[in-house]
């Protein structure tokens, strides 16, 4: 017998267009599972999600840049097909915005946790985000928003070079306008021109101190705060590989106790007064040794499924329990866990894992995903590779520690360092199996493992996961 209602159906809500997202096919496997009937709004067109079997339907999402009555509009219609109270699970930040502020006209079509409606918003906001942090005692990078193109030369000349610089709502970024949400400035002028566009980005540009990346220092926390505020299910996990690497989503992380970060999710999530599903980035200070908070995302992070418990609870699971009043099982956490997203790390989804693995794509259970997501990667990195040769464009690779730039509209790709080629030299016999270190700058088949593909859907990924590195 399940632990969940079952009576109670979930409905994903993603506005961003991203065909690749695991996080999405996380969620629909946890409750599917469990015997909840999931409904999925989003752009599943050329997603590897729609092979899944847990999906009971698939609905047309909002467009990109919908307003919340749009939104609201969309939700009703699902509602009216459904035709019985749904948990509403947002799976990106713009979603989760939506539905805070529509939380009171969804009901009762729609369960979702009771908090101020502007809190997942303010969060998100990466400027405000600062704010929230300094009242809190939050440790973060320091921060500056300049109110002029003079302010902003002073402020990366207090910062000192180079500087990360961000749009304050990423979500807002027109999609081809050539702007990106995280970048590494590397002059003054850089950064006045950056200011120059604001009007266009729809947001505040900030500046923020950059913090190097480095072994052990990138960390996250997954949890949820339930009706009474206590954090439930979660726990702490450590990047061992990112895409891009030293920055960019978690290729493989592995679920590892660290009492600073929990203590620091619980007591921000506490004083905030926060409700729902929440991921939090953190990234050690090499000389201080201090964790500072980089990224708040009011939803499930993509490795959300990194921390399900002995008891079978993760933080997807825990919302609709609390919900709809059910009591959250007690498990045991399973530290040393691993999660790896296997197109970005095949070699480490291969590697024995003593301590229990989930892939992102592949599961036993559920063989659709799988497969249509290797078709589907293999269809792209052939028309990456094609699209190379065409046009006469050298295939770069990044540097060991080259900056995530992210277009808006657009997958994310790191900065391009020149004369440095994608595919490796010749190398003898055995050096042609890729290594751990290949695995991180090349994905698959040498070719740069983008987090989406344009091609497939007609949509650009717009990941909020590959968004919440600084750096």
């Amino acid at each position: 017998m399940s632990l969940l209602d079952i009576r109670v159906p979930a409905v994903l809500l993603r506005i961003d267009r991203n065909p690749f997202h695991h996080g999405t096919l996380g969620a629909v496997r946890s409750l599917g599972r469990a015997g909840v009937e999931v409904h999925v709004v989003a752009d599943s067109a050329g997603s590897p999600v729609r092979k899944s079997r847990f999906v009971r339907r698939l609905h047309p999402p909002p467009a990109p840049g919908a307003s919340p009555a749009e939104i609201a509009a969309v939700l009703r219609r699902v509602a009216a097909r459904i035709a019985r109270p749904a948990v509403l699970i947002p799976m990106d930040d713009a979603s989760a915005i939506a539905a805070g502020r529509l939380r009171a006209d969804l009901a009762p079509a729609y369960l979702l946790p009771q908090q101020p409606g502007t809190l997942p918003e303010r969060v998100a906001d990466k400027a405000e985000l600062a704010e929230v942090c300094a009242a809190a005692g939050i440790p973060h990078p320091p921060t500056l928003v300049p109110d002029s193109a003079e302010e902003t030369a002073a402020a990366v000349r207090r910062l000192g070079l180079p500087v990360i610089a961000k749009w304050s709502r990423p979500w807002l970024l027109p999609a081809g306008a050539g702007l990106r949400s995280t970048v590494v400035v590397r002059s003054a002028q850089e950064a006045v021109e950056l200011y120059l566009r604001s009007e266009e980005a729809g947001s505040r540009l900030l500046l923020q101190e950059f913090l190097p990346p480095g072994p052990d220092r990138d960390w996250f926390f997954h949890g949820y705060a339930d009706r009474t505020g206590q954090v439930r299910a979660g726990g702490p996990g450590r990047k061992q590989r990112a895409w891009p690497r030293g920055a960019g989503l978690t290729a493989v992380g592995l679920w590892t106790p660290n009492p600073q970060v929990q203590a620091l999710a619980e007591r921000l999530t506490g004083e905030l007064g926060f409700r729902g599903i929440f991921d939090l980035d953190f990234r050690r200070c090499g000389s201080t040794g201090r964790y500072h908070l980089l990224d708040f995302n009011p939803r499930p992070g993509a490795q959300f499924r990194l921390f399900t418990d002995s008891a079978g609870l993760d933080v997807v699971r825990a919302l609709h329990l609390d919900l709809t009043h059910r009591p959250l099982p007690d498990g045991v956490p399973l530290a040393g866990r691993a999660f790896v997203v296997e197109n970005y790390a095949p070699l480490s989804a291969l590697r024995p894992a003593p301590r229990g693995r989930e892939l992102a794509w592949s599961a036993p259970d559920d063989r659709g995903p799988g497969l249509a997501m290797w078709a589907l990667w293999g269809r792209h990195v052939a028309g990456r590779l094609l699209d190379r040769l065409h046009d006469g464009t050298p295939v770069q690779a990044p540097r060991p520690h080259a900056p995530v730039v992210r277009q808006a509209g657009e997958p994310l790709v790191p900065a391009a360092q020149a004369g440095e080629p994608l595919v490796p030299a010749a190398r003898d016999e055995e050096s042609l199996v890729p290594t751990a270190r290949d695995e991180e700058l090349t994905g698959v088949a040498g070719v740069p493992a983008a987090p989406g593909v344009s091609s497939l859907a007609g949509q650009p990924d717009r990941s909020d996961d590959e968004k919440a590195s600084s750096c």
